[in-house]
């Protein structure tokens, strides 16, 4: 612990900073996050400082009542407002106290153990503020920056988890700005990827801004529509198959990485995939199975292929593997990884939480367990991602600009 804290507070419980909110269209969605985590905390062990985030990028000091940020009866998702108290990190690695401004006046805010950082997207899960806390050693929860970065970038995880020999979907990436539905760029994603392709931003989460195009006339639009969210679009041939999923821990006391699940996503109802809706407004768009009804066999190598994932793109802490499962495909090549999450939805009815209840560890065990994650992480900077002794080719697969 650092020494301004046991000199000031001796004895006093690990303070344990929850921020959430942010910039990125997954505002709501980290909000409802940090509803369960903050009720899932034992406040007997550790004490908690709850940050918002709001919409605008300020941090302000808000509730630590897990009730505040659920979603409410008639369907309205919480939403983090400024208060009359900013909140500012410490300013070099000598101190871990808050500092917080009220009317124009510094106060002191006392000092933090480490940060829960519950922020979903852009400005939160892609290693911008991993970078501030790594530059006054602050210990977090979660992936370090390059694997923040790496994993939020779905081209560049792609090209990570080609490196290490794991499957993915084939693809292209245009540059929404630049790129037209020309014939010869029609007729380049028919030769690549085929019909139906899915649209997706290349750095967005929780389905945002995601289409799925059955025909050439559709495109257009729906790159113009995924880069409201990223310039950078990617298109991707539809894998046939079940969506299932993996959660993965990071390794305690000089252990490895750990795996749990697959669970299953059935989409049902109206949604042709597992779009924003599904997941967030309508209770009857989706039902998730987990256990996954699968063969043992194919389990036991989707968990071995979610560890190999977390270590290709050097993660650390938690992060769900998605995953397509074909079982009319042949022996060996039935899985295709899909991508790789390094926060996670934590509410109560999200994937990764279930895994790991179904495999035992009840939610407040698991969020006790990141935060010894975190608590026992050497300082410094991370360590590169592995590539396991394989030779990383780039630029092996196309790519269209303008």
């Amino acid at each position: 612990m650092n020494s301004d804290r046991t000199a000031m507070f001796p004895g006093q419980r690990p303070r344990v900073a929850v921020l959430f909110g942010g910039r990125s269209g997954e505002h709501p969605i980290s909000c409802v996050t940090a509803s369960t985590v903050l009720g899932a905390i034992d406040r007997e062990r550790f004490d908690v400082v709850a940050i918002g985030v709001t919409r605008d990028g300020s941090w302000t000091l808000v509730s630590d009542n897990p009730a505040d940020w659920q979603v409410s009866p008639d369907g309205t998702f919480p939403e983090v407002r400024q208060t009359d108290t900013e909140v500012l990190l410490p300013r070099s690695t000598a101190s871990r106290r808050l500092r917080l401004i009220r009317n124009g006046t510094v106060h002191d805010g006392g000092p933090i153990d480490l940060i829960f950082p519950l922020l979903h997207g852009t400005w939160g899960e892609d290693g911008t503020v991993q970078g501030e806390f790594e530059l006054i050693d602050l210990p977090y929860v979660g992936a370090g920056v390059l694997a923040s970065a790496s994993a939020m970038d779905k081209t560049a995880a792609k090209l990570r988890l080609l490196a290490a020999g794991l499957p993915v979907a084939p693809y292209l990436e245009v540059d929404s700005r630049t790129w037209r539905p020309t014939p010869q760029a029609l007729d380049d994603v028919a030769t690549h990827l085929g019909w139906p392709v899915f649209v997706k931003p290349a750095r967005a989460g929780s389905s945002l801004g995601i289409a799925r195009v059955a025909e050439p006339s559709g495109l257009g639009e729906a790159v113009a529509q995924a880069g409201q969210h990223d310039p950078r679009v990617l298109l991707e041939a539809e894998m046939p198959g079940r969506e299932i999923e993996c959660g993965v821990l990071g390794g305690r006391d000089g252990s490895g990485p750990r795996a749990a699940g697959p669970g299953e996503i059935v989409v049902q109802g109206n949604h042709e995939f597992y779009d924003f809706d599904a997941k967030y407004t309508d209770p009857d768009g989706v039902r998730l199975v987990c256990p996954a009804d699968l063969p043992e066999h194919i389990a036991e190598a989707a968990r071995t292929m979610s560890v190999q994932s977390f270590e290709a793109l050097g993660c650390e802490g938690l992060a769900r593997v998605d995953f397509f499962y074909n079982p009319d495909a042949p022996a060996g090549a039935q899985l295709t990884v899909n991508e790789i999450n390094t926060m996670p939805g934590l509410t109560q009815f999200s994937m990764f939480p279930l895994v790991w209840q179904a495999a035992g560890m009840p939610y407040a065990t698991l969020v006790e367990d990141l935060i010894h994650q975190a608590q026992t992480r050497p300082p410094g900077p991370r360590p590169p991602p592995g590539l396991r002794g394989r030779v990383c080719v780039l630029g092996a697969l196309p790519c269209l600009g303008g």
